[in-house]
């Protein structure tokens, strides 16, 4: 890093102009509020103070804001503050789809692209005719209310049309990337009873085509409870998918659309944890909670707007998928791309922002890492002067990646990094168009969010890294696990530790001006000699030394039992792993967080092993090391690449000789 390059965390890169305070659509619903409601708030901090202190207040705001439309009038806002159990907005009759479906005019709806260079471009109207047609297609092959629906396919235009058929018949959507293997998409799908399996033949990926026909009869095999197998087209035109019936027949006839009222916490789709240990938890989210979530959280904390063009990079098996065709609610237009974000270089989503006048770039950290160590400079290659904002969500953003980016893509950027799951599909610490913009901290906490840092004797702590737990609950908590009647599952996933308060699972450190730091999995935590960090800490160092692509670190310590602190780097073509860049490791971490956390050893690997949604599998490799069996630890199929995963079950056996 050059002296150019140096920033702290904490550091002030950004500020909202006052014309930008005025326009954001968080000044607006302050104003409203003021105006119909009769509650005024000096600060950005007082309206989230009572957002979640007056739960009922906000939700029913949100509501009313918003424009909600029910079919039937709820008899209450809140049945109680008790987690799980919490029971919202109850009598109320609602339909996500009619509302992302509003206003069927000639407004850009989607824009779909292809890394081949494919594209279509969709009014609102075009959208809604294509719904009605897939709804009749839907309805004619026996889909009802609660049936499920399940889709291995990739970011196009087959998906959003799908999903939103299936949420307008009171159907119940979930989704897999055509990526996945066999055996983790039945493991997924399996679990639901899926009636109906909507599947592409195939996917491109980095200009090479891949043929996914075995994968599917492997799938449909797999699923007893399918009735029907609905082909639909791959990227290269391919529509030979094994199916009793055709994508084109689906939508070959159209009658009106109408979309079937449903209860608040009636199932929309269902997401899946990352299945890299066990059974993935199937996650039910409901129309209602769905719906309130992102308006509030995509107009008030994104301030995206009619007329915005919205992207995040995704696939369909990851929840920002479903966070991203959540823009058609406020009249945004979504940006659907199908391809790797590095073909046929890291400059292609940057291009990709200028061809489709994007406004809102959304992308992960690693992807502004790499284009960081790549040198890229996305600012001279494209013409983003449409761009405004940028996204960034994943694993945390280090502060040399927040710099990298108002220094190589444009001065004047909103920045909002933001951390949450798929346990809520949203973002619990995110962004805010009416706050300033810090190296390597979250904005803020969401509203409706009661989010706190607890150390370990459970008390609430500013300042001090903690575990980040929700102590009121959300209307988008998962209405359920899927086949899990009793609730143990869930209880056990979110409630065992603090009974009656949500335990996420990420360390977290809330500043004394309201910012965060999310430094990662609690569960991975490095705890040498009673100094612990997150690993997220320990991947800032690392990965932005020259030569070092990746790293991946596990304390194989257990309670009662000192381990050893292993560092696994993936170098750069040309690059060696010498006793230079050996020193250089130690003295960094020595120097920027303990001497107890210089690692016993560094070993190169060829790649480090993630999971499909880019997730460093810390937890499995650890497994792996103390001798767990590698077909518990993780399935191939949930793996973005098993042949990474496979050098270290090697490394294991030489490990423990």
């Amino acid at each position: 890093m050059t002296a150019r390059d140096a920033v702290a965390e904490g550091d002030l890169l950004w500020s909202p102009s006052s014309a930008a305070i005025e326009g954001a659509n968080v000044t607006r619903f302050t104003a409203w509020l003021e105006r119909d409601r009769g509650v005024r708030f000096e600060d950005h901090a007082a309206l989230w103070r009572w957002s979640v202190d007056d739960l009922e207040g906000f939700w029913s705001a949100i509501w009313e804001y918003f424009g909600v439309r029910s079919h039937a009038p709820h008899t209450s806002v809140l049945t109680g503050r008790e987690m799980p159990g919490a029971g919202w907005f109850p009598g109320a009759r609602i339909n996500y789809a009619e509302h992302a479906l509003a206003d069927a005019d000639d407004r850009l709806a989607v824009q779909v692209r292809r890394e081949d260079g494919g594209e279509l471009d969709l009014t609102r109207a075009e959208l809604v005719e294509l719904v009605a047609r897939a709804a009749t297609g839907l309805r004619r092959l026996g889909v009802g209310m609660g049936d499920r629906v399940a889709a291995y396919l990739p970011n196009g235009l087959e998906a959003l049309v799908a999903m939103l058929a299936t949420a307008s018949l009171g159907a119940v959507w979930s989704s897999c990337s055509p990526d996945f293997g066999a055996n983790a998409v039945i493991d997924r799908f399996r679990q639901i009873e899926p009636k109906v399996l909507i599947a592409a033949a195939g996917y491109r990926y980095g200009g090479v085509d891949h043929d996914r026909r075995d994968v599917v009869q492997a799938v449909a095999a797999g699923l007893p409870t399918l009735e029907r197998v609905i082909a639909a087209p791959a990227p290269n035109g391919d529509r030979t998918t094994p199916g009793t019936a055709s994508w084109d027949d689906v939508l070959a006839e159209a009658e009106p659309l109408t979309f079937a009222p449903v209860p608040f916490p009636h199932p929309l789709w269902i997401l899946y944890s990352s299945g890299t240990t066990g059974l993935p938890k199937p996650i039910v989210h409901g129309h209602g909670g769905m719906l309130l979530e992102h308006l509030k959280s995509l107009s008030l904390h994104l301030d995206l707007k009619d007329g915005d063009r919205f992207f995040w990079f995704t696939t369909t098996g990851w929840m920002m998928w479903n966070f991203l065709v959540s823009g058609l609610l406020l009249g945004t237009s979504v940006i659907l791309f199908d391809g790797s974000p590095r073909h046929p270089s890291l400059a292609a989503l940057w291009r990709l922002a200028e061809s489709t006048g994007m406004t809102y770039f959304g992308t992960s950290a690693p992807y502004v890492h790499a284009c960081l160590k790549r040198h890229l400079r996305p600012g001279e290659i494209a013409d983003l002067s449409a761009l405004r904002a940028v996204g960034s969500t994943g694993a945390p953003l280090s502060p040399e990646g927040f710099a990298w980016l108002y220094r190589e893509v444009k001065r004047d950027l909103w920045v909002g990094s933001i951390s949450g799951g798929t346990d809520v599909c949203t973002a619990f610490v995110t962004s805010s168009p009416v706050l300033p913009v810090h190296a390597g901290e979250l904005q803020t906490r969401g509203y409706g969010a009661k989010v706190e840092a607890f150390d370990g004797d459970g008390r609430s702590v500013v300042d001090e890294v903690g575990e980040l737990v929700l102590t009121e609950p959300m209307p988008c908590m998962p209405v359920s696990f899927w086949n899990d009647p009793g609730g143990e599952r869930y209880r056990s996933s979110y409630f065992d530790t603090y009974p009656g308060v949500w335990r996420h699972g990420d360390w977290i450190r809330i500043t004394s001006r309201d910012t965060c730091v999310i430094s990662g999995r609690s569960d991975a935590t490095l705890n040498r000699g009673g100094v612990r960090i997150g690993t997220a800490e320990l991947y800032r160092i690392v990965d932005g030394l020259p030569g070092i692509v990746e790293s991946l670190v596990v304390d194989t310590g257990t309670i009662g039992r000192d381990g050893e602190l292993l560092l696994f780097v993936s170098l750069e073509p040309g690059a060696t792993l010498d006793d230079d860049l050996r020193r250089r490791i130690a003295l960094d971490l020595r120097t920027a967080l303990s001497p107890r956390h210089v690692p016993d050893r560094v070993i190169e690997v060829p790649a480090i092993p993630k999971t499909l949604n880019g997730k460093r599998l810390e937890i499995p490799v650890k497994r792996l090391l103390l001798g767990d069996a590698p077909g518990e630890v993780a399935s191939a199929g949930a793996l973005e690449d098993p042949a990474a995963f496979e050098t270290f079950v090697r490394l294991a056996d030489e490990l423990r000789r």
